[in-house]
């Protein structure tokens, strides 16, 4: 009887109350309308929260538009619509199952309770090279982040051409608004969202902590740049997010202002598509054929080729001079970036094969250093017993992602602001036989979410998965609740400064050490071949 003169109590107090909870309903009273989510014991979520309108018809290439409030309740037990992508294994002229172009929705998971109020939050940007993944992930869902009491965050953004597309009659088409990275303006829209309604659901606007991985660990460095995001967050962390230009950073809008970086610009690529559709003409009249396109024939398999019949390249951010306005690396060596603390860091075996250059050996990759090619030797094989296949593994990794990572964390510590450097390198015993050089792209996340039974592979879990599970959720927190990863019964991860170097080492049985970088003769020959980068894009790198 009691419970339910409470429900009742609870019911007619709802315009008054930000929050109620009835039986595994729980509600909260936003600006825009009432959202309804799922109360799971000591976690509350809100899934498939729209946070701008559908990105579709005539808001296709436009920046994120305002929603309109709603009446009733906004059901938010259910996960929207992924962004429109291809996926796995996709048939031509098809899209992912479960995706759609209407996918501007984020997704909450805070502690269980009407009570909390200043709250840290923590926002997910996931990764998939600009043109897959979702904020639906099972291997991202936020209750262990929110049984730490932290409101935890995750988003969809537009993918592929639909995320990243430049054409002539885009440019000229309201001037006012930014052109090109749709992906980028929808992060910020988010991130806005958050500023104007984290505060209904108990959280602190002003204690936001942004962090991601692969292309979501590019989008950081360049939210970090981005003038329109300034004041958005105020912590951040990059896994395997690289920092420097090259790999899924911003390509220009228009060929007067190419690089050596790209042999076409943006607009061109976009002339190119539609031509490949029949469509002649950069007007008007050719965008509006490009809009009514279907979203299987924009998504395509979310590549666009070069324009010159050479191979076919990912969609990715464009300097378009009015929302990205500089490269992440022109940022850092300015000193232009947000400052703010930095988590930063990558896994110790990315990516094998010819991801960055076609060497077919050994001597005919330290070939390609030039002058710094003895030093190369020395530093990946000084013994010349390593195989090809581990060598090219970790110059791929040290190239795209570890050095570019020291060198965005050198310049956080050079403007005096905390940084941390991470190296993972713990690979689970059922895996060593698929990662035999250590840990691959993104072995690292489902250890941050805490969330190993959604790990990708599967494989049985071990004690160890679990102590470094904790470890690293732990780190995240955290720094997410005070800007430094370290606290109570967690091992001591140092800062990183310029004249120690020190970085958290977790090593292939899953212990942490603070220590000197161990990779630091190889990263150090990397950062040299970086000053050189002119003379080594002929040969190849």
């Amino acid at each position: 009887m009691r419970k339910g003169i409470l429900g009742l109590v609870l019911i007619l107090s709802a315009s008054i109350t930000a929050q109620e909870i009835v039986d595994n309903a729980t509600k909260v009273k936003t600006e825009l309308g009432v959202i309804r989510g799922v109360n799971e014991g000591d976690v509350d979520s809100f899934k498939g929260i729209p946070y701008a309108a559908p990105p579709v018809g005539a808001f296709r290439w436009r920046p994120p538009q305002p929603l309109t409030p709603w009446e009733g309740e906004l059901d938010a037990s259910e996960f929207g619509s992924n962004c429109a992508q291809s996926g796995w294994g996709a048939a031509p002229g098809t899209i992912s199952e479960g995706s759609s172009e209407d996918c501007l929705y984020l997704n909450l998971w805070k502690p269980a309770g009407t009570e909390a109020k200043n709250l840290p939050v923590m926002v997910w940007i996931h990764g998939g090279a600009f043109v897959g993944g979702s904020g639906s992930g099972p291997g991202t869902f936020g209750d262990k982040f929110a049984k730490q009491g932290i409101i935890l965050v995750t988003l969809n953004y537009r993918l592929g051409r639909l995320g990243h597309f430049a054409f002539p009659a885009l440019s000229r088409e309201y001037p006012e608004e930014p052109k090109g990275s749709y992906a980028y303006m929808d992060q910020i829209a988010a991130l806005d969202w958050i500023q104007q309604h984290i505060g209904a659901f108990g959280g602190d606007e002003n204690n936001v902590t942004i962090f991601g991985f692969s292309a979501g660990g590019v989008s950081v460095h360049s939210l970090m740049t981005i003038p329109d995001a300034k004041g958005l967050f105020h912590k951040a962390i990059s896994q395997s997010g690289g920092g420097r230009d090259g790999v899924l950073t911003a390509r220009p809008i228009r060929e007067e202002n190419a690089d050596p970086f790209y042999a076409v610009s943006a607009e061109t690529i976009g002339i190119n598509f539609a031509r490949k559709h029949g469509i002649e003409g950069t007007d008007a009249t050719a965008l509006a054929k490009l809009r009514a396109l279907s979203v299987e024939e924009i998504v395509d398999g979310g590549q666009e080729s070069d324009g010159q019949g050479g191979p076919r390249i990912y969609s990715g951010p464009i300097l378009d001079g009015k929302l990205v306005v500089e490269t992440a690396e022109s940022a850092y060596k300015a000193g232009r970036q947000a400052k703010i603390p930095l988590i930063i860091g990558s896994n110790s075996a990315e990516i094998g094969g010819g991801f960055v250059n076609s060497s077919n050996s050994k001597e005919e990759l330290f070939s390609l250093f030039g002058e710094l090619g003895a030093a190369a030797k020395a530093a990946y094989d000084p013994d010349g017993t390593k195989d090809f296949a581990e060598v090219i593994t970790k110059f791929n990794t040290d190239w795209v992602w570890a050095e570019p990572g020291r060198f965005a964390a050198s310049a956080m510590a050079a403007q005096g602001e905390p940084a941390y450097i991470y190296h993972f390198d713990f690979v689970p015993a059922p895996m060593k036989g698929r990662m035999p050089y250590g840990a691959g792209h993104g072995s690292e996340v489902g250890y941050v979410f805490n969330n190993l039974d959604a790990r990708w592979g599967n494989p049985e879990t071990t004690p160890e998965d679990i102590k470094v599970a904790e470890m690293m959720n732990g780190f995240w927190a955290n720094f997410a609740k005070t800007g430094n990863p370290n606290g109570e019964g967690l091992p001591n991860w140092p800062v990183y400064t310029l004249k120690k170097g020190e970085i958290l080492d977790i090593q292939p049985d899953g212990k942490p050490i603070g220590k000197k970088d161990p990779r630091q003769a190889r990263l150090d020959v990397i950062e040299k071949a970086f000053k050189l980068r002119s003379q080594l894009q002929s040969r190849g790198i």
